[in-house]
């Protein structure tokens, strides 16, 4: 069995263009794992391997690889930067025990790192910092570094410092060793030599070199103790006093370099191997029941226990599909027989393998700690299932995704295509649980949801280009409904006769507004046998049968609340139908009376913003008719909680990343319906009136 304690797990996340991508690349080359390096400018990077990526030259779907550094081996998740992937850091985040938090030598802390920082402090994922492009115009380490601390409120250890910067920067000192690392004009990682402080550096070393004594030994009393009395530790102990610090979060060892330039990669290796944690360092998963609750057990890192395992993303290659998992306890063997808590089906695994970003290397066995790829399960797998052992069922901490906030309709181009759509969209949505797809019942129309408008770009282009299937792709609709505000009482008699046997019913009825949400609610009071007890079920038919059609623009109605009363009826004449036909005819002659009103879907909407943008942003939810509900204050901005009609929420997404320069986030879900002001209301029963008469 593999030493656990040589394992790291780790991902490597950012904002766009921070250069993760680009730093994952120089890992793999300098591990052996690659002999040339691809650039990501020209779309021919290994992790970057989707057509839509090397177009782009952005990261979409987060890709897995395998390398070793110094007996160790590391297996690193590439992940996207691009707000509407961030489900992929997510669900890399969850299963991942450490990571590297890229930022741009001059971009500094961008908005998506401050998601992805919050979705690391979330999970708990203990993380090194990496200045990137330090040869860049306006690169600034020490600026970036007070960055991490006022915008993340994350607290920095500066482990290493640059010399010289932008097109002067040629290497690093490690302000442990006191080395300077300087590398030459070839642009080769490995050509570098190491060399004594540069005189005009030796007092700013000395400086942050204290700094980084004074906060890593905090993890040690005896140490610090030995310290403040002028023995300094030996830089072993120093080394385990940043690990311990680390792993708790209580700092970050922060680096620098230029990825691209290959300079200052390896001391990331070296830190990854020296202070993040392995997988029998972290605290182990929790377990939880059915219903998701904690037991209180845990999944303990161990080839010991009984296999535990969490499918983390599925995906969909040319070898067929693909289950990633990380295995949190046990040993898998090919040909062994696992269960899907989650479905409660068992399998039998065929055949497993480590990925290589598009490649993969057969394996005939894993255990804990590892991250693999099973090929080809049939049980309906879905990213946040859990997989175990069938004689010890067990259920990992799920996760937890954000509701899609943006939706088009789709239909395809022609007829043929239909159900080649209808086979693509089931595989898409089985690989992103952020991915939604509905089918409008009022319109027919195949709705597509997802978290933002690169989201379903990309999706729609990945229809067209990997399945085949050209759309047409509109608008969607808004699900209004309506609803009546006034009760009525009233009668209505259903009579015809055209020789033999004809058909009677009469009924007394009171229509009346029903509870919020309650839908439709029939009850009968009739007393005596005037409307006989069989015929009440055909009265209710006829009444429920017409609520799909309301009287003022077509939209279903809810909230209708209906009594029977009295009635009569006829020996001969009277049947069920009879009964259903008054019911309907009662409900045509009433429900205009009754005060029939537009109602609107409202949605509650979470807003992320940074400070300084408080004010715009509440302004203009104003102006989209919200309902500002609560406003609460974070380290890194503010949560604005508010109630907005679905109708102006259309493009928000674009409108809050122009207010807020890209740092706002928001998600929404479903609330409660509210009545349409009187114009909105005209507006939209105006344009269904023109619809319908173009249809005719």
């Amino acid at each position: 069995m593999a030493d656990l304690s040589k394992y790291r797990n780790i991902g490597i996340f950012a904002h766009v263009d921070a250069g993760k991508t680009t730093t994952t690349e120089r890992i793999l080359k300098l591990t052996g794992q690659i002999h040339k390096t691809g650039e990501v400018h020209d779309g021919e990077s290994t992790t970057d391997f989707m057509e839509q990526e090397a177009e782009r030259g952005i990261t979409i779907q987060s890709a897995a690889v395998t390398c070793f550094w110094k007996d160790h081996r590391l297996n690193v998740i590439d992940t996207p930067g691009h707000v509407d992937f961030t489900v992929e850091v997510y669900r890399s985040l969850k299963v991942l025990d450490g990571g590297i938090g890229v930022f741009c030598g001059s971009g500094g802390v961008e908005p998506q790192s401050e998601t992805n920082w919050r979705y690391a402090n979330e999970s708990q994922v203990a993380r090194i910092i990496f200045v990137n492009k330090l040869d860049r115009i306006g690169a600034d380490f020490l600026r970036v570094v007070k960055q991490t601390e006022d915008v993340l409120g994350a607290n920095p250890l500066v482990m290493v410092l640059p010399i010289g910067i932008e097109d002067d920067f040629v290497g690093v000192v490690d302000l442990l060793t006191r080395q300077a690392y300087v590398w030459d004009e070839t642009g080769e990682a490995e050509n570098f030599e190491i060399t004594a402080v540069p005189a005009d550096m030796v007092e700013l070393v000395e400086e942050y070199r204290e700094k980084l004594l004074d906060t890593a030994l905090e993890q040690d009393d005896d140490l610090l103790e030995a310290y403040m009395d002028g023995n300094e530790p030996s830089i072993e102990e120093i080394k385990r006093c940043v690990r311990k610090g680390t792993r708790d979060m209580s700092f970050f060892p922060t680096y620098c370099g230029s990825a691209f330039k290959n300079k200052g990669v390896q001391n990331i290796l070296d830190a990854v191997v020296d202070y993040l944690p392995s997988p029998t360092d972290v605290d182990p998963q929790p377990l939880t029941d059915v219903e998701g609750e904690p037991t209180g057990e845990v999944a303990f890192v161990s080839t010991e226990e009984t296999f535990k395992a969490l499918a983390f993303k599925i995906s969909d290659d040319r070898f067929g599909a693909l289950t990633f998992v990380r295995i949190y306890s046990g040993t898998l063997k090919k040909g062994d027989t696992i269960l899907n808590a989650a479905t409660g089906k068992t399998e039998r695994v065929g055949r497993m393998c480590e990925m290589q970003a598009d490649q993969r290397k057969e394996l005939s066995s894993a255990q804990a700690g590892d991250i693999i790829a099973i090929v080809g399960m049939k049980t309906n797998v879905q990213t946040g299932h859990t997989l175990c052992d069938p004689k010890n069922p067990i259920y990992l901490e799920a996760m937890v995704f954000p509701e899609p906030v943006i939706s088009i309709s789709v239909t395809p181009k022609d007829k043929g295509s239909t159900e080649k759509m209808g086979i693509a969209i089931g595989k898409m949505v089985a690989e992103d649980p952020t991915f939604k797809v509905e089918t409008d019942q009022d319109s027919g129309e195949t709705i597509l949801s997802g978290m933002g408008e690169l989201h379903l770009d990309i999706k729609v282009d990945i229809l067209k280009r990997t399945y085949g299937v050209e759309l047409v792709v509109g608008a969607p609709q808004v699900a209004y409904r309506e609803t009546i505000t006034q009760e009525i009482e009233d009668s209505y008699t259903h009579k015809k006769q055209s020789g033999g046997s004809g058909q009677f019913g009469k009924i007394d009825y009171i229509i009346k507004p029903g509870e919020l949400g309650s839908g439709f609610t029939f009850t009968s009071s009739v007393v005596g046998g005037n409307v006989p007890k069989e015929f009440w079920p055909a009265v209710e038919k006829g009444f429920k049968g017409m609520m799909d059609t309301g009287v003022l623009a077509g939209f279903p109605m809810i909230d209708v609340e209906i009594e029977l009363l009295d009635g009569g009826f006829h020996a001969v004449d009277s049947s069920a139908v009879a009964f259903e036909l008054a019911a309907r005819g009662a409900f045509r002659q009433s429900i205009p009376k009754a005060g029939a009103q537009l109602i609107e879907p409202i949605m509650a909407v979470d807003v992320f913003t940074p400070d300084d943008h408080v004010g715009d942003v509440i302004g203009d939810l104003n102006r989209r008719r919200g309902m500002i509900k609560d406003q609460m204050a974070g380290v890194t901005g503010v949560r604005i909680k508010a109630d907005v009609p679905l109708s102006e929420m259309f493009g928000y997404i674009g409108s809050l990343r122009t207010m807020t320069s890209g740092r706002g986030q928001f998600s929404m879900e479903f609330s409660h319906y509210n009545p349409c002001p009187m114009n909105v209301a005209e507006g939209v029963i105006a344009k269904v009136k023109e619809e319908n008469a173009k249809n005719k």
